[in-house]
């Protein structure tokens, strides 16, 4: 084929992509008359497109944005959309910087935004949470009631997408992952039915929603356990680089002797300005007004340049949190999962890996406004004793101490994408490589290592690091309530 004609073969396919798409939004008004629906340049949907956590996302263009107010909405809006042929995204809060899993170009962008309810009920045992809701939303609504749902530990994270994903909370080491607090799922399916998925009624549905994403169905709203809270204790502090020997001491130690299952902490290394800015930031909670004095002590006793931690509500800290989300900037994220080494070698793993992150982070000095952090994410073996008390999880981790390391690139250019890229890929792929290196030469237990789902990559094989059971169930469980692959085919994300 001629260049010309090849030039006219893809504007007439781009025109036609363009016509069925905006027939599909036609459609779609004519069939649920009541329900909110935006185009490019009005309030509604500018306002949608800049609540993504990475500018990559906020820049695409949905064709519209259809945004239900309830279930049966839901309902009729993917009635239509599975008569077509358009590719669509289903978007909660934004947060994950993976682009098309809760954006799209040229077809219809399903925003779960109006589904925003939250009502506890009479007896404060359950709280029924719309999927697109924010946890910061959450914690003040239910702020006074003294008690809490188990979620996210930054409150401008979206609710849909965090649970879809396991949910690791502040909490987890008293109840387990947010998913294994689910009594139940309400959840529109391929076929446009509604089901409530529990542990008695789809309970094959109920435990595949637990960690499997976003792949079989559409979840309008959660019914979720509640637990009593009050005045908490947490925040941050800060050190300079040059404590970074004694803090992944900390964090190893930490893990190991995790002295209070109601405190928790995550751990995060940042470098901006070619690493003339180079701090750790550490969040602290504790599920009470004052923690034991020997719980943080590590922490407490290293010099540090600021430590905001006191005693406020638990809804206080999670909107006090927002304040480290970088707005405007194109975000990724990945992650990788580490048994936790033994005393004698913990200073010789941790110092491997944070200097393999270090070093590659350099390697993109020149990226226009980069910001690179490695957070570590305590993950003890009561955690997952507890996560199989309350119903398991797609996860299904073993009683083994770990860290979620959690990766993250922030930059501005788009013209930076493709080396942020590589230095992605080059970054969770070498520390898979050391961590395989430590487990070969004994240093490391050679221990179950999925990826948490929430931090992946959109490379990362995160179902072929899950286990062959759960592969299985989730792909059977997908047959079964989407046969004819409907969410598969024509969405994208991690689809187990």
């Amino acid at each position: 084929m001629s260049p010309l004609l090849r030039f006219f073969s893809l504007l007439t396919f781009s025109a036609h992509l363009a016509f069925t798409t905006a027939d599909t939004c036609s459609s779609v008004v004519a069939a649920v008359p009541n329900l909110n629906v935006s185009r490019p340049g009005e309030p509604f949907y500018n306002d949608n497109q800049d609540k993504y956590w990475s500018a990559e996302n906020s820049r695409t263009k949905p064709t519209c944005i259809l945004s239900p107010k309830s279930a049966a909405e839901v309902s009729a809006v993917l009635k239509v959309i599975a008569s077509s042929n358009d590719t669509f995204a289903v978007k909660s809060g934004g947060h994950s910087p993976n682009k098309y899993f809760n954006s799209i170009d040229n077809g219809p962008l399903i925003s779960t935004r109006l589904l925003n309810q939250v009502r506890l009920s009479d007896d404060k045992k359950t709280a029924i949470v719309g999927t697109g809701n924010r946890w910061d939303e959450v914690g003040k609504i239910l702020d006074g009631s003294n008690v809490t749902v188990v979620g996210g530990r930054i409150g401008n994270v979206g609710v849909g997408g965090y649970i879809l994903g396991g949910g690791l909370s502040f909490l987890s080491t008293q109840y387990g992952w947010a998913a294994n607090n689910i009594e139940s799922f309400e959840v529109v399916l391929a076929n446009s039915t509604t089901v409530n998925a529990s542990e008695t009624s789809h309970p094959d549905l109920y435990k595949a929603l637990k960690g499997s994403g976003g792949g079989l169905g559409i979840v309008t709203s959660y019914t979720m356990k509640t637990y009593p809270i009050g005045e908490i204790w947490g925040g941050t502090m800060v050190f300079g680089g040059d404590q970074t020997p004694k803090l992944l001491t900390a964090i190893r130690n930490f893990t190991e002797h995790y002295l209070d299952p109601k405190a928790a902490l995550i751990m995060t290394a940042e470098k901006v300005l070619r690493g003339a800015v180079d701090i750790w930031v550490v969040f602290l909670f504790y599920d009470g007004p004052t923690p034991p004095p020997n719980v943080f002590k590590d922490f407490i006793d290293t010099p540090h340049v600021l430590n905001d931690c006191k005693s406020r509500s638990y809804y206080d800290l999670l909107a006090s949190n927002n304040k480290y989300v970088l707005h405007g900037s194109i975000y990724t994220i990945a992650t990788e999962t580490l048994p936790l080494p033994n005393k004698e070698h913990g200073d010789e793993v941790l110092g491997a890996l944070y200097d393999h992150w270090a070093n590659t982070t350099a390697s993109l000095n020149g990226v226009l406004g980069l910001v690179g952090s490695i957070a570590f994410q305590p993950v003890p073996k009561g955690l997952a004793a507890i996560a199989k008390k309350n119903g398991g999880d797609m996860l299904d981790l073993d009683e083994t101490d770990r860290i979620i390391i959690e990766l993250d690139y922030s930059y501005l250019l788009d013209i930076d994408t493709a080396r942020v890229d590589d230095g992605n890929v080059r970054l969770y792929e070498g520390l898979k490589e050391k961590i395989d290196g430590f487990v070969s030469q004994g240093k490391i237990e050679d221990a179950y290592r999925p990826l948490f789902m929430n931090d992946a990559y959109w490379r990362q094989d995160v179902g072929g690091r899950y286990r062959a059971e759960q592969k299985t169930m989730a792909a059977t469980t997908a047959s079964t309530y989407d046969p004819s692959g409907l969410f598969r085919r024509r969405t994208k994300g991690f689809l187990l």
